[in-house]
């Protein structure tokens, strides 16, 4: 706890609890600190990705092997380890970050205590504290406001209702609410897990794995082989024991081991066990290299989801443009009618008195407890101009929901005039429609600052002219405020309304500064095939010139559309956003529906944002994307968190999520066509009743060399396809031809060859070659598919392809290899009848790769002929 000399509060009686208090609410619980847990603890974790289906499977299998006594066999049982100890892993950083997960920010909160104010950590609030919730802060635990200065909180992350609510004495305050302008004391009422924050963070923090369109392809895959795994499991130990003269002569003889080991050699192939393993590594190494460019990846499986964003609704400020904004000039209204004679008054000019009190009504208007961007460059530049705060009497604070702040301020007489020259000011004539200024009534004047359009629509009288000359700025690219002036006293500061008699004053124009990488970041967008649009709170005419400057639609003109205009039916709204780029205006229920509405067409949205107006937006949408310098809750909902709120980064996004798509989509296909020639072969083995043509360390040294080691490379090189929905109809579809082109090549080879060479299966010798040239043609055949996966070739991927191969023929020759994984070199004739079956598997490949695409187009047909639309 440490004392705050350097923060101005105003003067209270209230002292707050004592030292002595504070300790005894802490010893007794009564602090605001929550036990953060998720709802799935580590042993939740550990035994869910433990005791799986497949570990199971390979588990079981591996025992049996080791039953044997055949150990070298039993080597793919540590895919077992691998694959649970990523899985763990992966679970277990998703565990971390969920128990940081807080709505709540997690920095130090102004109490009162002992008659001072001091910043205590939010874990050390305590109930009965008098808590100040200033402008920006996040409310840390629930309260009652004993004192307000204008205090207007954003509850959207509680109530969902974007406007903002300005609270009265009295009333209470629940943590998680946003104040966005005012200050208030509040005397806090419920802390620790009884507030209103804790619930909804405990509802956050709920574990809810996301499946992603890769997962479900994934899983339909290996739910199919869960059907089909067991069943022939069993068919092949039978089988594998009929071939070896049935269960008498199999335990007399101990040929059994034998017979499991080759019922293994098929269960194994069969189950892409890899598959899932790299879908997670990939996963992981793309949010790791995202990371080293200040990117931050809070789900894993979100990255999946950037490679499918065909739509991105941009936030101007902070993504645009960089949240810098600079004053540059006060414009009076009166200098359209320079025609008129000025209309002197005593002590001066009127028209340089007015300006000089509009210019400092200004400064007043903005000069809030904690004023916004806008208001602090229009302080800045006004206090290089020398003026000061003036009097208030009241203020009405600024609000993104309201869009305008008023002060009220006491008559001055013009006793003396303007102490600046006319030169430094200028003179404005001003016209007969606004003279009512001169006259005020008794008891004070009220000035008005904010958006132009909103103030006038509030106004009597026609001002199509001013909003004309607002239009024409903000075409310009300057950001338009209005100030106005009422001759009367705001009645109702906990209810503000514009006094429809109050007369337009003054334009102020200010100016944004555009990121320098925003222009060339988004014809990235464009060439990508990404629809980009601009959401804004902002003047959409103001918006839509700095979309021109950036080339938001390139060559075309964007079109720009105020969101109050929006229709608020979802499907109209869907129509309507089809012809527009750029809105203003908009509010934060609104930003939600526009993700809403193109979700109605089928659009994959991302949403970026920073302020806690856009965290339901964001919530709502496919990839929520938040900058590093967002409010906390906002970037609580959003998957991705740009750390340094770069907006460049995001092509690196995107196309780090194509290359996890289009690359899986690759090794998918390499993996699922070992699941096809396994199973085919199994089922020959089983229908033919012959020995099982290789050994389970030949499908994982082949395996090893043809798929595990360059699906992870290949897994991990650059690729910035869009991705096609329709992933598991192409992964089978590019499976099928090569599987069953195996499959043909190895049965054919078991079932003739023997007879050919004359060999005797039942004998070990004979067994053992016909297992080496069926484990040659499986490699070759491993080959073929992975040079056609790894297509195009005239690059570093057929350098991968040839450096696979080459290690394979180089390992047969090496004693301790060979000899470990039973790879035996055929000589004399056997080499012949090798390298002709070699010839043959080769044809075989190529006839499937031309039959397979007309037995789509015939398949196809029918299938449509008979009503089934594919």
């Amino acid at each position: 706890m440490s004392a705050t000399a350097a923060v101005e509060m105003p003067e209270i009686s209230e002292t707050g609890l004592t030292v002595k208090e504070v300790s005894q609410r802490i010893e007794s619980g009564q602090s605001n600190a929550v036990k953060t847990s998720t709802s799935r603890s580590v042993k939740d974790i550990v035994r869910a990705n433990v005791f799986t289906l497949f570990n199971g499977i390979i588990f079981v299998a591996m025992v049996m092997v080791l039953v044997t006594g055949s150990w070298r066999d039993a080597v793919f049982g540590f895919v077992i380890i691998i694959n649970t100890g990523i899985g763990i892993f992966t679970e277990l950083k998703a565990k971390r970050t969920l128990d940081k997960l807080s709505i709540l920010v997690a920095s130090d909160f102004l109490v009162r205590r002992d008659g001072e104010d001091v910043e205590v950590p939010h874990n050390e609030i305590v109930l009965g504290d008098l808590l100040w919730i200033r402008s920006g802060e996040q409310v840390p635990a629930d309260g009652q406001i004993i004192q307000t200065w204008g205090l207007e909180l954003d509850e959207s992350m509680l109530t969902g209702e974007s406007r903002t609510v300005r609270h009265k004495v009295g009333e209470q305050v629940y943590s998680g609410a946003t104040a966005v302008s005012g200050m208030a004391l509040v005397k806090v009422n419920a802390v620790g897990s009884h507030s209103y924050a804790a619930t909804l963070t405990a509802q956050a923090k709920v574990y809810k794995k996301t499946v992603s369109d890769l997962n479900k392809g994934i899983n339909t895959i290996l739910k199919f082989m869960t059907f089909l795994v067991v069943p022939l499991c069993i068919l092949l130990i039978l089988s594998q024991i009929h071939t070896v003269g049935g269960w008498d002569a199999a335990l007399s003889t101990g040929e059994w081991r034998q017979a499991v080991v080759s019922a293994v050699a098929g269960v194994v192939g069969m189950i892409p066990e890899g598959l899932v393993l790299l879908t997670s590594l990939n996963f992981a190494v793309a949010a790791m290299r995202l990371a080293r460019h200040n990117t931050l990846v809070q789900e894993l499986e979100s990255v999946e989801t950037l490679a499918r964003v065909d739509a991105l609704n941009l936030d101007k400020t902070g993504t645009i443009t960089d949240g810098g904004i600079a004053y540059n000039q006060l414009i009076m209204l009166g200098s359209r009618w320079r025609e008129l004679p000025a209309q002197p008054t005593e002590g001066g000019s009127f028209e340089t008195l007015t300006e000089q009190a509009a210019t400092q009504a200004l400064y007043d208007c903005c000069n809030e407890e904690q004023p916004n961007g806008t208001g602090q460059a229009v302080l800045a530049g006004l206090k290089a101009q020398g003026y000061e705060p003036g009097q208030v009497e009241s203020r009405v604070p600024f609000s993104s929901a309201r869009k305008w702040s008023a002060v009220v301020k006491p008559i001055l007489p013009p006793a003396g005039g303007d102490s600046r020259s006319e030169s430094e000011v200028g003179r404005t004539e001003i016209p007969p429609s606004h003279l009512a200024m001169t006259a005020p009534a008794s008891g004070g004047e009220t000035w008005y600052m904010g958006a132009p359009e909103v103030i006038i629509s509030a106004l009597d009288g026609d001002y199509s002219d001013v909003l004309q000359q607002v239009n024409d700025y903000a075409n310009d690219g300057n950001r338009v405020l209005l100030v106005a002036r009422s001759t009367t006293s705001l009645a109702d500061t906990d209810n503000p309304q514009i006094d429809p008699q109050s007369k337009p004053v003054a334009l102020v124009l200010c100016s944004e500064k555009i990121r320098e990488d925003a222009e060339q970041t988004l014809a990235w967008f464009r060439e990508q095939g990404v629809r980009c649009r601009v959401i804004s709170g902002d003047n959409p005419v103001t918006v839509g010139a700095i979309a021109r400057k950036v080339r938001l639609t390139g060559e075309h003109e964007p079109r720009f559309m105020d969101a109050r205009e929006l229709p608020e039916d979802v499907n109209e709204l869907a129509r309507v956003l089809e012809n527009v780029d750029v809105l203003g205006r908009v509010l934060p229920n609104q930003k939600k529906a526009i993700v809403q509405a193109l979700h109605t067409q089928n659009h994959v949205v991302a949403m970026t944002g920073d302020g806690v107006n856009d965290a339901l937006a964001i919530k709502e949408a496919d990839l929520g994307i938040a900058m590093g310098n967002a409010a906390p809750a906002t970037k609580a909902v959003a998957q991705v968190v740009l750390v340094d709120s770069k907006f460049s980064h995001l092509p690196d996004v995107v196309a780090r999520g194509r290359q996890v798509m289009a690359n899986m989509e690759r090794v998918a296909s390499l993996f699922l066509v070992k699941t096809v020639y396994s199973a085919l072969i199994s089922l020959g083995v089983v229908l033919t009743q012959i020995p099982y043509p290789y050994l389970p360390r030949h499908i994982t040294y082949i395996g090893a060399l043809t798929i595990g080691m360059p699906a992870f490379i290949l897994a991990l090189a650059p690729n910035t396809r869009r991705y096609i929905p329709g992933f598991l109809k192409r992964v089978v579809t590019f499976a099928l031809p090569g599987g069953i082109a195996t499959a043909l090549s190895v049965l054919l080879t078991a079932w003739f060859l023997p007879g050919i060479m004359g060999w005797d299966v039942t004998k070990n010798v004979d067994l053992s070659a016909l297992r080496a040239t069926s484990a040659i043609i499986l490699f070759l055949m491993g080959v073929f598919v992975l040079a056609r996966v790894a297509q195009p070739l005239n690059s570093w991927r057929g350098i991968l392809v040839a450096a696979f191969a080459a290690a394979g023929v180089i390992g047969a020759f090496i004693p301790f290899n060979a000899n470990f994984f039973a790879l035996i070199l055929p000589t004399g004739t056997t080499l012949v009848a090798t390298l002709i079956a070699l010839g043959g598997s080769a044809l075989i490949f190529v006839i499937c790769l031309w039959l397979a695409p007309l037995v789509g187009k015939v398949s196809g047909k029918l299938l449509r002929q008979h009503g089934f639309n594919i």
